[in-house]
């Protein structure tokens, strides 16, 4: 397997001999071939800037820096765990890569592989089922129907200039919609998507919303797309801050909605910091909660949520809240190679899980500079086991939780909304 490079115009070759090397958080390694899975669809090479690739010789084993050439890496679609990271120094100590996830990528049988793992269907996450003609013509549409909600207008946004497959879905009227609700957070995440210092160094790739939606405007959102016993409404997206800061608007709603229609099912995706805001909403009726979580060590997870005002402990007892009241939950978890795999990071995360009741993890790609990651967290205490033995474990101690990457709906409950269509 051979490293993959790019030039300074950004075209993509293949070294004719040196081998292709990955890095485990900061730690060089080989790659192994049961790593590799071909490139997938809808994936994307990318040259990171400010740094120079670095290879194997094959003959002596000794790592080979590629001078003048950039490093390359591939953004792969949700749903495609990452291994390893690519292998690269930077030549600018003080640059910071862009907010996105990047996976090793090398070049074996006349083709691209990238370290990866699929962790869940990707069927209706495929860009392919996403066809921007037909979905210029539902986002006219639904506007024209619905002229003054200004969450629609918003997302017609997310979906054209972002491609946002969650808020395409609500042009759809299929899978999982998105409803932003909040423009605040009690939270200022080190990687946040949508809302930067000014002196962060972090370009944000996405536009946070800025008004305050009414309740009309979410029960109307709400009706729109919850038409079918698949359909989820999802609050809490990467356009907004956390939802549950607004649970004085979301709670009325979602009587509103639940006093019209049974279909369907209502989501939120949260911090779950604010544990009495959150208890109101999962007794108005939620149905799915996916806590958003990067470990469960109390220094960790503070180095990069930077919680304001409440604690590791708040989430874990939201959690068990919500659990307890017959809402399915699940975590998302985000992965970065050599952090995730860490002895001490699966101890405690496992007793988390454990403790919570949790019956899903969705893993995600971490979108982060590794080098500004590594840097703010703690450094590893135990062994490492590499990313594809550290799920394997997880499988072996929670036999009964589900590994993905996406919402999943119980089959149970879903069957029931079926037998109510």
């Amino acid at each position: 397997m051979y490293l993959v490079y790019a030039d300074e115009k950004g075209n993509v070759y293949d070294h004719p001999g040196l081998f292709a090397v990955a890095r485990n958080g900061d730690i060089l390694t080989e790659i192994l071939e049961e790593e590799l899975i071909p490139l997938p669809e809808g994936s994307t090479l990318v040259s990171l800037p400010d740094t120079e690739p670095i290879g194997m010789d094959p003959d002596t084993g000794e790592m080979v820096k590629l001078d003048g050439c950039t490093a390359v890496g591939a953004l792969v679609p949700q749903g495609i765990t990452r291994l390893l990271l690519p292998g690269y120094v930077k030549t600018n100590k003080e640059s910071k890569l862009p907010l996105f996830g990047y996976s090793a990528v090398v070049w074996k049988d006349n083709r691209f592989w990238v370290t990866g793992r699929a962790s869940d269907d990707i069927y209706k996450w495929d860009p392919l089922n996403f066809p921007m003609d037909e979905l210029r013509q539902r986002v006219a549409k639904t506007l024209e129907t619905f002229p003054q909600n200004r969450i629609l207008n918003h997302l017609s946004h997310c979906a054209l200039e972002y491609e946002c497959l969650t808020a395409s879905n609500n042009f759809f009227n299929r899978w999982e919609g998105s409803l932003p609700v909040s423009y605040t957070c009690n939270a200022g995440c080190y990687g946040c998507i949508s809302e930067q210092p000014d002196d962060s160094g972090f370009p944000s790739p996405q536009t946070r919303m800025n008004f305050k939606p009414t309740e009309d405007e979410l029960v109307e959102v709400m009706l729109h797309h919850l038409k079918s016993p698949e359909s989820i409404i999802s609050f809490g997206q990467g356009c907004e801050g956390e939802p549950s800061t607004m649970a004085s608007i979301i709670v009325p709603a979602m009587r509103r909605v639940r006093e019209t229609t049974d279909m369907g099912f209502i989501n939120i995706n949260t911090n779950a910091g604010l544990t009495d805001h959150i208890k109101g909403i999962v007794d108005a009726g939620l149905d799915l909660m996916r806590v958003s979580i990067i470990s469960a060590i109390d220094e960790h997870y503070n180095a990069y949520y930077r919680p304001r005002n409440y604690t590791l402990e708040n989430v874990a007892r939201s959690a068990e809240y919500a659990a307890s009241k017959g809402v399915y939950t699940s975590i998302n978890y985000l992965c970065f190679p050599g952090v995730f795999d860490r002895e001490e990071e699966m101890e405690a995360m496992i007793e988390f899980i454990r403790r919570t009741g949790i019956k899903l993890i969705q893993l995600r790609n971490l979108n982060i500079d590794p080098e500004s990651y590594l840097a703010m967290i703690p450094k590893a205490q135990g062994e490492v086991f590499g990313m594809k033995q550290a799920i394997e474990i997880y499988q072996q101690e929670l036999p009964d939780v589900v590994i993905g990457s996406f919402t999943h709906i119980p089959p149970d409950q879903l069957q029931r909304r079926k037998n109510m269509a």
